[in-house]
């Protein structure tokens, strides 16, 4: 790589601090000078434990002050567009995870700028389709070894342990609900696996495991059903519940076998054989599940911005994943089938 990227990040929770944290210590060719936080504690932590020189709350005082090439947008989703389109107009390279944003027109208006902008690269953060295991499924599916695709089954199921977490963090914003929260990623698999876009949603969503979260209008459980252009049919399963630890499952049925990515969420190749009986260690949290697919695409937007090259992933894929996962929410609210126009 020629020259090193200098880039900003925005957001430093949960997601925002592990992108901070690569970004120093594991992605070659950049160098993280600045970042942007409301709390306090997570600039501290920045500041010190990373090393990031200048540290700001205010977005948009570190977009005009700072001298950097790139943006990584980690914020709260509802501000994803407002952010991305600011950084575009200041002429920086945008990274910004999913979803793109919560309101379809602010949405839109922030693909407009981005196509504007046809120099600058902005990449969403699809970050399933890094993972090794994900590649050496559809490599198998294009290569026709489980025949056609008759059906295909995603999980998207939190461990019990972070319902807490996600309480709060729902009732002081808005999630977008459970299947943009929890099955975006899944819809945008199924469009890459199939290459095929959905026409009909039906959606069922369920608080048997949380009653509480009905009083902040959530749902723990959703499933949606999808219907394929292809004749593909999909279903998406999101919740908050498992108990074992974090449940990302994705199940490809073929004409000709079937393919299963995540069945058992291992932590390690450990079986433990004690008083317990005999188990395996299970994965606690997507962070731990995605790591290295989380520093592969952010590797590869660095790489992009360097060469100038646009990333396979595209806003396009985003907004059609929001739409979809939308029209699933919009399903269950009404209980009725819903026609996609994407």
């Amino acid at each position: 790589m020629a020259t090193h990227v200098k880039a900003g990040i925005i957001g430093l929770g949960r997601l925002g601090s592990r992108h901070a944290r690569h970004l120093v210590e594991k992605i070659q060719g950049v160098d993280l000078i600045a970042a942007c936080a409301l709390d306090d504690e997570q600039l501290k932590w920045a500041h010190d434990d990373l090393g990031v020189a200048n540290t700001y709350k205010d977005y948009r005082e570190m977009i005009d002050k700072e001298a950097i090439d790139a943006v990584f947008i980690v914020a709260p989703t509802p501000f994803h567009p407002e952010m991305t389109i600011y950084a575009m107009n200041a002429g920086l390279n945008v990274f910004c995870e999913k979803p793109l944003g919560l309101d379809l027109e602010e949405v839109n208006k922030m693909a407009t700028v981005i196509k504007q902008h046809p120099k600058q690269i902005f990449q969403s953060g699809f970050m399933r389709r890094y993972d090794e295991s994900y590649r050496y499924a559809k490599k198998l599916v294009d290569e026709g070894k489980i025949g056609k695709i008759i059906y295909m089954r995603g999980y998207g199921i939190d461990p019990i342990s972070g319902m807490e977490s996600f309480t709060k963090f729902a009732t002081e914003a808005d999630s977008g609900g459970i299947f943009v929260d929890m099955n975006i990623h899944d819809v945008d698999l199924i469009r890459w696996f199939t290459k095929q876009e959905p026409v009909q949603a039906y959606g069922l969503t369920s608080n048997i495991a949380a009653p509480e979260l009905q009083k902040i209008g959530e749902f723990e459980t959703g499933v949606a059903q999808l219907k394929m252009d292809g004749g593909v049919i999909a279903t998406l399963i999101g919740g908050r519940h498992a108990a074992h630890g974090n449940q990302v499952e994705l199940e490809i049925m073929g004409s000709n076998g079937w393919l299963r990515v995540g069945e058992h969420p291992d932590l390690n190749r450990v079986t433990v054989f004690s008083e317990n009986g005999v188990t395996k260690p299970s994965l606690q949290s997507f962070g731990e599940r995605f790591d290295n697919a989380f520093t592969d695409e952010v590797q590869d937007f660095i790489h992009n911005v360097d060469r100038g090259t646009q990333p396979e992933v595209t806003v396009e894929d985003g907004i059609k994943a929001l739409k979809i996962a939308k029209a699933c929410q919009q399903s269950a609210d009404k209980g009725e089938l819903v026609n996609i126009n994407l």
